[in-house]
């Protein structure tokens, strides 16, 4: 394990590959491992850190033994970072990386609107940060060599796989030969080429665009503010498309559209990339180049993110086009939405069925962000005459007058999605307002410290890792019964934490509920946001995804609910007095 680095070079850092016990021909030995992920990019080495986390240990397997090269996916949302936070590294991104919220989209060398991605305060994280992937991967990779029940194997291409009642058989090709690697379940996180996924014989529908970009990164200093910037037909790069982004280390991201007759090869060498970056920069502009390449892209995914025991997650299992920042952040998303799951099955608190909400769940969403996807690809590459004419009307509209402005898609930014129609939530009973409902994942809001003097100063700290009631209002206003009737769920086979949000004094409160984690409402926001009033509760899933809320505490309701979203038979009824009420609470 190597300690935290101070001035290692990410884009060129490479892993040793060593040879494991277990390598041997023949049949595996011993026990399945719980849980093989294959592909050490950032799907998988999220999903690797979150199950390891949660007490789950795991082999991950990666065919290279280096970081990434180039920038990549380089935007996070502020729902991915959210996600770091809770498994320990998002702090570091946040600091390394550069925030940024407002786009800027220009018509040639005018600018026709900007937008503001997060227009409020109270959140403790960016609407995105610009991160080079090497430096994400490097980050969680740490992380995980941090972790005792995670153990990575470089130079390990799986080149076979097996399914069996009980679990997965594995080839694994290594320098020194093949052996079989045996797991309960794999994830397979292994990239938009997936050799697992061709193993089984599945393929990926959908639409593949006929264009090609060009990515160069760029280091050089430079005027530009930290802001994403998209020009339609500039004068620097006529009839096409440029995105900029900024990086950290001075370096900037630059997007050229080529046309589908662009020669790929041709196009990556500095004697035409120069002179287009210059053209942009203008001709005394000093810069080096530090990467290029040319991609074409798929709208595209597998008709089932699950095939018995392997699980497929990230760009192995869906693909969008760049525009939007919708390929890594939605992987990231698979990997926290997959790894509670899995953790709650092989520690028999759930169903093996649990999973299959994983694939139904994940699906919906990839389809969301393929249809926004698409959409953007379209505007921006219009595929008819009609079609540019139509683009370029919006777009000259656009200058003057707000309705076009809704209309003009230079990618639609990653959100998460909000899974309706999850078999894991239950439907909203009560009157409640405002986005949080039963599947969309929690916002944050600023919080007074907790009793017990954590410090941490963010709702969203408080959740994640296992079921959370959250209650507004002082736990003193839980009457004895009622009270009896929480704990006692608490005490079930689900891990389940009770979180309170008060306006009341938070000592106070404490003492009214030895344990509970209370909080104040610093600024109102979060009761803002929850629409919440006294009394109101709400069930979080362990990926801090909403799946119930009510206008009152009914332990009753809860434990089924509890039941639903793990995938587990009707908790058995216990004597309940009435819920607890508003005034109660207050």
């Amino acid at each position: 394990m190597r300690s935290t680095p101070v001035d290692i070079d990410y884009q060129k850092q490479t892993y040793a590959y060593a040879p494991c016990a277990e390598q041997q021909p023949g049949h595996c030995a011993g026990a399945p491992h719980p849980v093989v992920v294959v592909g050490a990019g950032p799907v998988g080495l999220a999903t690797a850190v979150d199950l390891a986390r949660q007490g789950v240990p795991v082999v991950l397997v990666d065919d290279d033994c280096t970081l990434s090269t180039g920038s990549r996916a380089i935007c996070f949302a502020k729902r991915t970072l959210d996600i770091f936070d809770r498994l320990g590294c998002g702090g570091r991104m946040v600091d390394k990386g550069v925030r940024w919220h407002v786009g800027k989209v220009f018509l040639q060398d005018r600018q026709i609107y900007a937008f503001d991605l997060l227009p409020e305060g109270g959140h403790q994280r960016p609407a995105f940060i610009n991160l080079q992937q090497y430096y994400v991967e490097g980050y969680l990779l740490e992380l995980a060599q941090s972790l005792p029940n995670l153990e990575i194997r470089w130079k390990s291409r799986a080149v076979g796989v097996a399914q069996h009642p009980d679990h997965v058989a594995l080839t694994i090709e290594t320098p020194d030969g093949c052996y079989p690697l045996c797991g309960r379940y794999v994830v397979a996180a292994d990239g938009s080429r997936s050799p697992l996924r061709k193993l089984l014989g599945q393929e990926s529908h959908g639409h593949t665009f006929r264009d090609r970009f060009l990515i160069a990164d760029v280091k050089m200093e430079a005027p530009f503010p930290a802001e994403r910037w998209f020009w339609f037909d500039p004068p620097f790069h006529p009839n096409q498309s440029v995105l900029l982004h900024r990086q950290p280390d001075n370096v900037w991201r630059i997007d050229f559209q080529l046309g589908w007759d662009a020669d790929p090869v041709a196009e990556k060498a500095p004697e035409r990339v120069i002179p287009r970056v210059q053209a942009l920069l203008g001709p005394d502009a000093r810069f080096e180049l530090e990467w290029v390449s040319v991609y074409t892209f798929s709208c595209v995914r597998m008709d089932s993110f699950r095939h018995g025991r392997v699980l497929f997650a990230g760009d192995a299992a869906h693909g969008v086009s760049p525009f939007g920042a919708r390929g890594a952040n939605s992987g990231v998303q698979d990997a926290e939405n997959l790894a509670w799951k899995l953790a709650y099955v092989l520690q028999g608190k759930a169903p093996d069925s649990l999973l299959d909400s994983y694939a139904s769940e994940r699906e919906f969403a990839a389809d969301e962000n393929i249809r926004n996807s698409t959409r953007s690809t379209d505007f921006i590459t219009p595929k008819s005459p009609v079609s540019r004419v139509f683009r370029d009307a919006v777009l000259t509209l656009a200058r003057e007058h707000a309705f076009a402005r809704q209309l003009v898609n230079s990618g639609r930014l990653s959100v998460p999605a909000v899974l309706h129609g999850s078999p894991l939530n239950t439907a909203d009973a009560d009157g409640f307002a405002g986005p949080m409902v039963p599947g969309a994942a929690c916002v944050d809001a600023p919080v007074a410290e907790a009793a017990d003097g954590a410090g941490r100063p963010w709702l969203l700290q408080h959740l994640g890792d296992a079921f959370v009631v959250l209650v507004f209002g002082a736990p003193s206003g839980l009457d004895a019964a009622q009270a009896q009737a929480l704990r006692t769920l608490q005490q079930g086979g689900i891990p389940l934490r009770v979180v309170f949000v008060t306006d009341a004094s938070i000592s106070a409160s404490a003492q009214a509920w030895p344990g509970a984690t209370v909080l104040r409402d610093a600024e109102g926001l979060a009761a803002r946001r929850y629409d919440a009033r006294a009394g109101t509760c709400y069930l979080i899933r362990p990926d801090q995804h909403v799946c119930a809320r009510w206008r009152g505490v009914d332990s009753a309701r809860i434990g089924a609910a509890l039941a639903r979203a793990t995938g587990n038979a009707p908790a058995s009824p216990l004597p309940q007095p009435a819920p607890a009420t508003a005034a109660a609470l207050a």
